[in-house]
């Protein structure tokens, strides 16, 4: 008998989850996309299933079509709490019948407050903590530059390769991959350096993993005396698993490495958990695996569940470094993304999401792993918790990335009825960011989709 995920029930005649009523995409899907392709800009990417969503709930999503699928990417990781989260659409719906806008450096408004108080208490470190809230992910990512900068009267940030952080002038310019986030967007800001993130799985062969991290280690110290020096450093980012440049996760050495450089320097060091926070990878921050507490911390996507708003949290000195309005925003902070953020939070304690994550992972690897050791295609598979992923490749001996077979099991996988992300910087991992309320059922049978499209397609 298959494990049961905690808060889930079975029945002995579970019905599936997906119900295609039409083909993938539907007429009115088709009909609307059609619309889309007259009046919406073209550089925006569009999703190879071509699939309009009406309403959705838990993880499921209803098309305007009638057809139900089971969601595996969570709007790119921002409802770790489920669609339609019952608390946040209770809390939400209350707060926009009290107060939906005034911008809180006009006139003030408790829920920024108590949301500011709570993420102090949430994130790592027992220290004073200030927090500062913005919009978007890169808007976050933004911000904290900025503050450590001000902090350090220094200038330069390092950043690694494979890494996004968002899509603004200065995210992008942390952000790693091209094409096509970056091409023809130049020139980018200054002061910004790459090093090679330790990437295990495509380390020299004569290397075992221990040599090749500590070789990256050796490498590291060296860029601080070869590229730029760590005097002039203001700040270190790090995504703690990476999101977009595909689930990729360091090795702890090496991220305990970077926080005694960023000690022994004066360097902030900025955790950047905006996809791999809130519970995703079976804490609520996945820095918390590496036995590391940042300076500073970016957070969005689940923060809200989807609605839009970000946050910085860290030590109050940083936090405090800044003068009067030299940081926020119009909306940021919003009393109805606040609600939803504390309500949101709410339910990853209650419904104890981070050890669902677990779980979750727990099958997710375990049949990913099953898929492995059948597929010429793939490749590895890796995670943390319930963020797992999948690298697609030509064949396992050259571990050459295989783009085209990637895209042609997302595609497949949304014809019977699942939705799924590519992701990395070579567009050949395939990733999970399921909601983590789904039923285990509901899980098991979207993985019957994924194994049976990779297996097709390899």
């Amino acid at each position: 008998m298959k494990a049961q995920l905690p808060g889930t029930k079975q029945t002995a005649a579970q019905q599936k989850a997906i119900r295609l009523r039409t083909s993938v995409p539907g007429p009115r899907s088709l009909k609307l996309f059609k619309e889309r392709e007259r009046y919406v800009s073209a550089g925006l990417s569009i999703p190879s299933n071509r699939v309009f969503v009406e309403r959705a709930d838990g993880a499921l999503l209803n098309d305007v079509d009638g057809n139900t699928f089971i969601d595996f990417a969570g709007g790119i990781g921002c409802l770790n709490s489920g669609h339609s989260a019952r608390r946040v659409v209770e809390v939400v719906s209350k707060q926009l019948q009290k107060l939906q806008h005034t911008c809180f450096m006009a006139v003030m408004y408790e829920p920024y407050v108590a949301l500011a108080k709570k993420l102090c208490q949430i994130t790592p470190g027992n220290y004073a903590k200030k927090t500062a809230l913005f919009n978007s992910g890169a808007e976050a990512v933004e911000n904290a530059i900025k503050i450590a900068r001000k902090y350090t009267g220094r200038s330069a940030v390092v950043a690694f390769e494979h890494a996004f952080h968002g899509r603004t002038l200065l995210a992008l310019s942390l952000t790693s991959k091209v094409n096509p986030y970056k091409d023809g967007f130049g020139p980018f800001a200054p002061e910004i350096y790459k090093f090679p993130l330790p990437y295990t799985y495509r380390r020299p062969e004569h290397l075992s993993e221990e040599q090749y991290v500590r070789h990256t280690i050796e490498e590291l110290h060296l860029f601080f005396k070869s590229t730029v020096s760590p005097k002039n450093v203001a700040a270190i980012i790090l995504e703690p698993v990476l999101g977009e440049g595909g689930f990729i996760i360091p090795p702890k050495l090496f991220v305990q490495e970077l926080l005694e450089i960023c000690k022994e320097e004066g360097i902030v060091f900025i955790a950047d958990e905006i996809q791999s926070g809130m519970a995703r990878t079976g804490r609520m921050f996945a820095c918390e695996h590496f036995g590391v507490v940042p300076d500073l911390i970016t957070m969005a996507k689940s923060l809200s569940n989807g609605f839009p708003l970000s946050a910085v949290t860290g030590r109050a000195e940083i936090m405090d470094a800044v003068q009067p309005g030299g940081i926020g925003g119009t909306f940021g902070g919003n009393p109805v993304c606040c609600a939803a953020a504390l309500a949101a939070i709410e339910t990853i304690e209650k419904e104890r999401l981070c050890e669902r994550a677990v779980d979750i992972g727990r099958i997710i690897m375990g049949r990913f792993r099953s898929l492995q050791a059948r597929s010429p295609i793939v490749g590895e598979v890796r995670g943390l918790g319930a963020m797992c992923a999948m690298e697609i490749v030509k064949d396992k001996r050259s571990k050459e990335p295989d783009k085209e077979k990637t895209e042609a099991i997302i595609h497949a996988a949304a014809q019977k009825g699942l939705i799924l992300l590519s992701a990395g910087v070579l567009g050949n991992i395939i990733r999970i960011l399921v909601p983590l309320v789904i039923p285990e059922d509901q899980l098991e049978e979207g993985l019957d989709v994924l194994e049976e499209a990779a297996l097709r397609t390899g």
